[in-house]
């Protein structure tokens, strides 16, 4: 195991690739795997921003509970900790410039 960055076992996987988006860019995760811990591996370090502050945020828990892996997956925000790789998601950082609130 890597101690500095388990998630990256993920790339010697011998599940099939298939190809996403992220942010308009393709990327070819393996089929089946957690979709936090793929995009994890494949080096994506910011899931989304605060809304307040707009710090860069990425997946702490990985079981579901602290929504800081959420993304907006075919127009729908989710928890990518909660969601199996699939072929074609379309795949965007949740939240929006336009939308942020900026602290006094």
């Amino acid at each position: 195991m890597n101690p500095v960055l388990p998630f990256l076992e993920i790339e010697a996987s011998s599940a099939p690739r298939v190809e996403v988006r992220f942010d308009g860019a393709p990327l070819l995760l393996p089929l089946g795997a957690n979709l936090a811990a793929a995009l994890l591996a494949a080096r994506i370090e910011r899931f989304r921003d605060t809304p307040v502050s707009g710090a860069p945020r990425a997946p702490f828990c990985m079981m579901g509970a602290c929504f800081d892996c959420l993304v907006e997956i075919d127009g729908v925000q989710r928890q990518a900790c909660m969601i199996e790789v699939a072929e074609g998601l379309q795949i965007a950082r949740a939240g929006s410039p336009e939308v942020r609130h900026v602290a006094s």
